[in-house]
């Protein structure tokens, strides 16, 4: 990517080594902790399954030491990265807001190691990243990058720019008002249909990080050969096959709440081709 001379966010929470304790959760013996259920309850209340919460905490994430080892200079160039994603995500979304006539509301991003504190309870490093509706802000912890990378075969900074851009996805659906009317439709419909609903609301937010990448190429021409890419790598690495098959040796599509790594690479590069709001309505996709 080219971002030698891109701004930084303003919008940025630096929590990183505060604290330092790190919760263990996750499958095959690993415990749950409380701030995990607290995040599950609030996902539910927001629309998504919380088992959204629960499974990436069990699937994502390794068990993390302790303590957190020092900041190193490589850490903090994945800071400043991470604020400069966050920054082409504003100078995006701003004028597409402002051009359907409404304003678009930044979202602060924390980053922060092992634990921290966020309107939607504890968030915990081994669940990955994400986006917390309560208080309008991505949470981060930077090692995600390495696992994403040493896991799941996944490396490249656009890979890593696809993460966030997804996650502020998710906030462009906050101000929609998207997570709310699915949080209405899920309490009307089974188990199954929650889950396809959360399906949708997930691809939804690839195909928003995809149209992210279409206008910051086009007016600050980001992207360099093999980006494509390694968002792409990055997409089907999470799908909710792989890893479901990874866990437990087959996947469930019933319990798909994420979308299969077909699905998640199909519509982020559909984002990314048409660079369009409304060619992301997952919502009436016939087929996804």
């Amino acid at each position: 990517m080219r971002f030698d001379d891109h701004r930084e966010s303003e919008n940025v929470e630096d929590r990183r080594g505060e604290g330092g304790h790190r919760f263990r959760l996750g499958g095959r013996g690993g415990r749950i902790g409380i701030g995990t259920i607290v995040l599950a309850l609030v996902a539910m209340y927001f629309g998504i399954d919380p088992s959204v919460v629960l499974d990436t905490a069990s699937v994502v994430r390794s068990p993390a030491p302790e303590s957190a080892a020092p900041r190193s200079p490589a850490e903090d160039e994945l800071a400043r990265f991470a604020s400069m994603v966050l920054a082409d995500t504003e100078d995006t979304w701003g004028p597409i807001f402002e051009s359907a006539g409404g304003q678009y509301r930044e979202p602060r991003m924390v980053l922060f190691t092992g634990a921290t504190r966020s309107a939607c309870g504890v968030g915990q490093a081994e669940m990955g990243p994400f986006y917390c509706p309560a208080d309008q802000k991505v949470y981060l912890d930077l090692s995600f990058f390495d696992e994403l990378h040493s896991r799941f075969a996944a490396p490249g900074d656009f890979a890593q720019a696809y993460v966030i851009a997804h996650e502020v996805g998710h906030h462009v659906q906050n101000l929609l008002g998207i997570s709310e009317r699915v949080q209405q439709a899920r309490g009307r419909v089974s188990e199954r249909e929650a889950n396809a609903l959360s399906v949708r609301l997930e691809l939804q937010a690839d195909c928003l990080a995809g149209v992210w990448g279409h206008h910051a190429d086009r007016t600050r021409q980001i992207l360099e050969t093999g980006d494509v890419e390694e968002a792409l790598g990055a997409a089907s690495a999470i799908g909710d096959d792989r890893l479901q098959k990874e866990v437990q040796g087959r996947a469930l599509p019933d319990s798909f709440t994420h979308g299969s790594s077909a699905q998640r690479t199909r519509w982020f590069r559909t984002g990314l081709e048409r660079g369009d709001l409304r060619a992301c309505d997952t919502f009436s996709a016939g087929a996804l």
